[in-house]
């Protein structure tokens, strides 16, 4: 792909500026007394808080905020804020977090998608990508990666066990890869064993190896991958025990060795 000229740039520069223009002139119509009230708007019941006496409506030209920001990704993109399309458009633009995107962030990564400078363009873009997500495992790797980083609260180092259940269960769920096997529902037996084994954040390695483990787990639900001496996170190896009590998981071998 050539090297974007300053006129491309100028074009999404354009479009970002307006859409943030337009959000304000909007919001100048809708807003209603009770501006000190604390507003929020639902993520599959994960809440994205406005403090109080903050009118995020008020977009800083150079970043989308909270109300620009999911206008933008419902309205324009068309975008379902419900399954894994929202982590799609944010990774596409390299949000900084789920109620941000930059002028920067907007700017190239539309240019690296080579989806042309349109927002009917971008949107069938989002589209058909979320149409390979549960098939194309490099995508689908940047994206969970990404959900990492935009996930976290902006002075945290880890996400928060309930908002990483929240995602996962989005990732994990069409139009992302189903962390499924034939016999197995892996996402609900994950989320199982959370509830009733952890407590802790979820830090980098965790959420990136649990989906490493999706992967092996989907394509072998012995789970024979798994060893005590591997290199999985202590999660990870309490999660294989857990299950193996269950009796989920467990070789032929060990299947035999109790039998008998």
């Amino acid at each position: 792909m050539p090297p974007p000229s300053s006129t491309q740039q100028k074009v999404l520069v354009a479009q970002f500026v307006n859409i943030t223009a337009a959000s304000e002139r909007q919001a100048t119509k809708e807003m209603k007394p009770k501006t000190q009230q604390q507003r929020s708007i639902s993520l599959n019941d994960s809440l994205i808080p406005i403090e109080p006496g903050v009118d995020a409506k008020r977009d800083d030209k150079d970043k989308m905020e909270l109300e620009s920001t999911m206008t933008y990704l419902e309205k324009h993109l068309g975008v379902n804020l419900e399954n894994a399309e929202l982590f799609i458009a944010l990774e596409i633009v390299k949000a900084p977090n789920l109620g941000e995107i930059t002028r920067r962030g907007f700017v190239e990564g539309w240019l690296s998608q080579g989806a042309g400078f349109t927002i009917e363009g971008h949107a069938a873009h989002v589209q058909k990508l979320a149409l390979t997500l549960s098939d194309d495992d490099d995508l689908f790797r940047s994206v969970y990666r990404h959900t990492f980083v935009a996930g976290r609260e902006s002075d945290q180092k880890a996400l928060g066990l309930e908002n990483a259940v929240v995602y996962w269960t989005m990732l994990f769920s069409p139009p992302g890869f189903a962390w499924k096997s034939e016999n197995h529902d892996w996402l609900d037996l994950w989320k199982s064993f959370l509830d009733e084994k952890w407590t802790r954040s979820v830090n980098k390695d965790m959420w990136n190896m649990t989906l490493e483990f999706a992967l092996k787990s989907t394509a072998d639900e012995s789970l024979s991958f798994w060893t005590e001496d591997g290199a999985w996170p202590s999660v990870i190896d309490d999660f294989v025990e857990w299950c193996h009590a269950k009796g989920i998981g467990k070789s032929e071998k060990m299947e035999v060795e109790h039998d008998e």
